[in-house]
């Protein structure tokens, strides 16, 4: 679990100030009882690695708190999946929007918490966690970037992730060619012929979205019945039944084509019992879904289940004291993955936060309706 980072003892017999190296970090170690262990250090109250929506409304629970916040991602913008994977896809269950853009949820989020001034390491992987002397956290990204904080908290939705991708012939080399794995702005897709395959709820969504914005729409999916929400699939089909659309159930990616450009010009089919045939396209999106991997956060010696972060839920912290996990990253029973359920763990998890780095304290529980954000 350690970055090579000094440990409490050895402040103990410190006279003056050493320089210490780990990797590319360099950072001054001060004896004990000076203003702070390390000069060029970030030192904040809570470092939270994820700035996803839930990652992001934490800093508004801490901030009301009077807690700062340092948020760390290795996205290099803030909004985890929505604004990677999805930002242009309406969400309906967020309390007082019947629907929200995803990448306009993560701009009022943004508004919102602006009072509190947090700060913003993007674009860096965290790789480490050591704790450090008075209950603290030293927090270390691969750039060489370390954050000292009193609580960590990990809202890093499903961790490190990567889209799974089918087994075709010469797919790495059409990637960024025509073939993507992601919709980050429907209207790259306008006027041309787009195929997308899969069963699930993005490509049921995706479907429907890019419907009257494609040239020529195919949905292909490998099992005769959909894995997503049923009044999606029966929109979907309806679409195919009024001729907007062509769905292709119980069918099979079988391989690509390229044009002389090196760009995808098509993609080749097989139904069950068929023979193959082609399907002229400009662009392939297969949404077959997302790998979680824990990544570093699986050696902190935090408790696991099924690549999951065990917490209670009386404040989301997990078996290691001073440190919580909040989001689609934790596990307990009746877990719901949904970023309302976050929004309410995050508020638990503040409370929790604020006990650990005051003793045990108990925080001044305020109505923001009586003090306001601004004045506090």
């Amino acid at each position: 679990m350690g970055l090579g980072l000094p440990g409490p003892g050895d402040f103990a017999q410190a006279q003056d100030c050493l320089v210490h190296y780990s990797g590319k970090t360099r950072f001054k170690a001060h004896r004990r009882g000076s203003a702070c262990f390390f000069a060029g250090m970030i030192q904040t109250d809570v470092c939270i690695v994820g700035a996803g929506p839930v990652g992001l409304f934490a800093v508004f629970e801490l901030g009301l708190l009077r807690l700062k916040a340092y948020v760390m991602d290795t996205l290099p913008v803030v909004g985890g999946q929505l604004a990677e994977i999805y930002p242009r896809k309406p969400i309906y269950d967020i309390p007082g929007y019947p629907s929200v853009l995803a990448g306009d949820l993560i701009d009022r989020l943004m508004e919102q918490i602006a009072p509190f001034q947090p700060g913003f390491g993007l674009g860096q992987k965290v790789v480490g966690l050591q704790p450090m002397e008075g209950g603290k956290w030293a927090v270390q990204s691969e750039n060489g970037e370390t954050v000292l904080a009193g609580a960590v908290v990990i809202a890093g939705g499903l961790g490190c992730f990567e889209p799974r991708k089918p087994d075709l012939p010469g797919l790495a080399a059409l990637e960024g060619r025509g073939v993507s794995y992601m919709v980050r702005d429907p209207e790259q897709f306008r006027g041309r012929r787009v195929v997308l395959a899969g069963g699930g709820d993005s490509a049921l969504d995706w479907t429907l979205q890019l419907a009257d914005i494609a040239g020529e729409l195919t949905l292909v999916h490998r099992n005769q019945a959909f894995r997503g929400a049923p009044e999606s699939a029966a929109r979907v089909q309806a679409l195919a039944d009024a001729g907007r659309i062509r769905l292709l159930t119980s069918t099979a990616l079988i391989s690509l084509g390229a044009n002389a450009e090196g760009n995808l010009a098509m993609v080749t089919v097989q139904g069950q019992g068929k023979e193959p045939f082609h399907l002229q396209a400009d662009d392939l999106v297969p949404l077959y879904g997302l790998t979680p991997q824990l990544g570093p956060i699986a050696e902190w010696g935090l408790a696991l289940e099924a690549s999951a972060i065990q917490v209670n839920t009386e404040n989301f912290q997990t078996s290691v004291p001073g440190i919580f996990a909040i989001g689609d990253i934790n596990t307990y029973p009746g877990k719901l993955k949904l970023i309302l359920s976050g929004f309410h763990e995050a508020a638990l998890m503040a409370h929790g936060a604020y006990r650990y780095i005051h003793g045990g304290a108990k925080p001044s529980f305020k109505y923001t309706t009586v003090t306001g954000v601004a004045g506090l």
